[in-house]
C-alpha cells in the first residue's frame, strides 16, 4: 500500500498504525533492534503483527549493512 506524499510514494509497513516505512528505517538508525522497540518509537503496539517479519527483515538487513561497512 502507499500514498503520495511530496510527489513521491509513501509505503506503510504497518497498515493497522500508520507506520511508514521511513519510520522503521529512522528508528533502526536510531537503534531499535526489534520490532516492539519500533512500535514503542512510534507510541503503538502491534495490532495484526502481519509487519513484524518485514519489520525484522529491514532490521537483519540493516545489521548486514552495518557488518559489511565495518570490514
Amino acid at each position: 500500500m502507499f500514498a503520495i506524499e511530496s510527489g513521491y510514494p509513501t509505503l506503510y509497513v504497518c497498515n493497522c498504525n500508520g507506520i511508514r516505512e521511513r519510520d522503521v528505517r529512522h528508528a533502526i538508525a536510531c537503534g531499535a533492534s526489534r520490532p516492539a522497540e519500533v512500535f514503542k518509537s512510534q507510541g503503538c503496539q502491534a495490532q495484526c503483527a502481519k509487519c513484524v517479519c518485514e519489520m525484522r527483515q529491514m532490521i537483519d538487513e540493516s545489521r548486514e549493512a552495518l557488518r559489511y561497512a565495518a570490514e
